[in-house]
């Protein structure tokens, strides 16, 4: 077989284009392909698709292909311009690679499937591409999957803000929790970004909204009572956020009662911090029989904790009504404990345990954004950080959006 027919085969051209001339470059370790076509071929105009003879060429661009036993493939070719009567005088499409791009479509589905594997410096390398050009390819993919995304009511979404650089600079993360995607990325955490989300929405779309889990940040809130009909029935504050918030009242605690035993010359909390941020069920199993015993002591920050835990059951509840039950005489044991921190944390969830207890309507917890919150994490360690938030956007509708990234 001659290297024309086989380079047909392999950029996979049909007629009219034809692979004219192939060379090999030894000193520069690539294969040069030139391709071709009929002289007398009727091109489709891109916008109409209506049949024109050539009226002249585009200047000669180059693409980047698979490499050919490991030298770098290089297809070249002078695109077709048609003259149409509606739309003036186009290039039209070519076969092998998309609009406009540097590279083929068989070389961008290869460079997409090393770039959702490893970081984008991994990927340069073994690509053998410019950074640039590898946040260039997802870039081109984030649009294309976003553009391919066909409309749709997500029932339950998750809130949830990431953190993006020092200087308190956050972005505003809206997921769906059933599909575990993320389906909108706004700046900062005001009452405008997550409005953003919630006005791209028709009002078929908002009314399908089922359940919103969130942590208790006002602005959020608010956003979704102005734009989410019947929103008061339908925001879930995250149950994890609110023991989270228990659990730095209970550190107060340990703080302050630590500092007041250390100044009598005791040490018994001293390295206990994380003992008292374990669920009962999660302390390490070397540290137990201690920890026990701390809690045999009549210490403050052990009563602290007794409260934390004890308001974990109320998660545990089938009927809203035994839930309201027990909440009441847990909030009555929380205000008369003599506990400044847990008193005040009592408060706050009072303030909230109206959106506390819509868990009983709907389940949900904003344990998939956390997720998908590590998973980010993790893509900004990998990258060693961001150059500009934008990019940083891109690496997580690439990594996290449940996209179609692939060229046709």
């Amino acid at each position: 077989m001659q290297d024309t027919a086989l380079y047909q085969h392999l950029l996979g051209l049909k007629s009219p284009w034809r692979v004219g001339r192939v060379e090999l470059n030894m000193k520069e370790h690539c294969v040069e392909v030139w391709a071709d076509h009929a002289d007398d071929a009727v091109w489709a105009c891109p916008t109409c698709a209506r049949e024109l003879p050539l009226y002249d060429h585009a200047t000669p661009r180059t693409w980047r292909h698979l490499d050919s036993c490991q030298y770098q493939t290089h297809l070249h070719a002078r695109i077709p311009r048609v003259d149409c009567s509606q739309h003036g005088v186009v290039q039209v499409t070519v076969p092998w690679a998309e609009p406009r791009a540097r590279f083929t479509r068989l070389f961008e589905r290869l460079a997409l499937d090393v770039l959702r594997q490893c970081d984008v410096t991994g990927a340069t390398n073994i690509l053998g591409i410019s950074w640039d050009e590898a946040w260039g390819m997802m870039a081109r993919a984030v649009r294309r999957g976003q553009e391919r995304k066909m409309a749709k009511t997500v029932r339950t979404i998750g809130v949830d803000e990431k953190a993006v650089a020092k200087g308190h600079r956050y972005l505003t993360l809206v997921c769906d929790l059933e599909e575990g995607t993320v389906e909108h990325i706004a700046d900062d955490r005001k009452q405008e970004s997550l409005a953003s989300y919630y006005r791209s929405l028709s009002s078929h779309q908002l009314a399908g909204i089922e359940a919103v889990a969130m942590d208790m940040w006002v602005p959020y809130l608010q956003a979704t009572r102005a734009w989410v009909p019947e929103a008061a029935s339908k925001i879930v504050f995250d149950r994890f956020h609110v023991m989270g918030y228990l659990g730095k009242a209970v550190d107060t605690v340990r703080k302050q009662e630590h500092r007041e035993l250390l100044a009598a010359g005791d040490g018994t909390l001293t390295g206990s911090k994380y003992l008292w941020l374990y669920s009962q069920e999660n302390v390490p199993l070397k540290r137990r029989e201690e920890f026990d015993a701390l809690r045999r002591k009549a210490l403050k920050v052990g009563r602290a904790w007794a409260l934390k835990e004890a308001f974990r059951h109320l998660w545990a509840y089938v009927y809203p009504a035994s839930g309201w039950k027990f909440w009441k005489r847990w909030y009555f044991w929380a205000t008369h404990s003599r506990l400044a921190p847990m008193r005040q944390a009592a408060q706050t969830v009072h303030r909230h345990i109206e959106n506390i207890l819509t868990y009983f309507q709907h389940p949900v917890t904003n344990a998939m954004s956390e997720g998908l919150n590590s998973k980010i994490q993790k893509i900004k360690n990998m990258a060693c950080g961001f150059r500009n938030i934008e990019n940083f956007k891109t690496a997580i509708y690439f990594h996290c959006g449940g996209l179609d990234l692939y060229p046709c």
